[in-house]
């Protein structure tokens, strides 16, 4: 399993964090956000679809055929936090070296969205500025900065163990097959 989960898990490590500096370049390349958001999240996706393949190759080479829930799910486990550490340590490292304004740039692109929104009056864009600004002050501190970015992609990766886990979970081999 060992093996397994380590060459799975880089791959996908490797990707997501390709993909982030994908993403980040079309981020500083351009006034909005959401284009860059859109093929980080795809790539998350993408990587964590590797945690199906990794169950399956266990269940093949491994398990004799068969694999349950809860070892399926470790499996997916294990891999979402292989990705996700070399997720966060990309992100620590490109935040810290190459887009060293990015927490300016997405603190004021989002304070021009709250300021344009007709949905929210005067108190309420205000309260949001101050969260915001509250946040970017917090994000600062590396060890907060090093959480939050975890939460952006672990619980996905968890997410994605669960229904990886529940799709090929097999206890016993089908009649006829191997």
């Amino acid at each position: 399993m060992k093996s397994i989960v380590l060459k799975y898990g880089l791959i996908a490590g490797l990707f997501v964090s390709a993909t982030m500096m994908t993403s980040l370049y079309f981020v500083d390349s351009s006034a909005d956000m959401s284009g860059g958001e859109v093929i980080g999240f795809a790539g998350m996706f993408i990587a964590f679809s590797s945690i199906f393949f990794a169950i399956v190759k266990y269940r093949k080479t491994e398990g004799n055929g068969m694999i349950s829930f809860g070892k399926a799910f470790m499996i997916g486990l294990y891999i979402a936090l292989i990705t996700s550490t070399l997720y966060v340590v990309s992100w620590m490292i490109l935040s810290e070296t190459v887009f060293t304004d990015f927490g300016d740039t997405y603190f004021d692109q989002q304070i021009t969205q709250v300021m344009e929104s007709e949905e929210l009056d005067d108190a309420q864009k205000e309260e949001q500025i101050q969260s915001m600004k509250d946040f970017k002050e917090a994000y600062k501190n590396p060890i907060y900065k090093f959480f939050i970015t975890y939460v952006e992609i672990l619980p996905i990766g968890l997410i994605i163990s669960l229904i990886a886990a529940a799709i090929l979970k097999r206890n016993r081999v089908a009649e006829g097959t191997e």
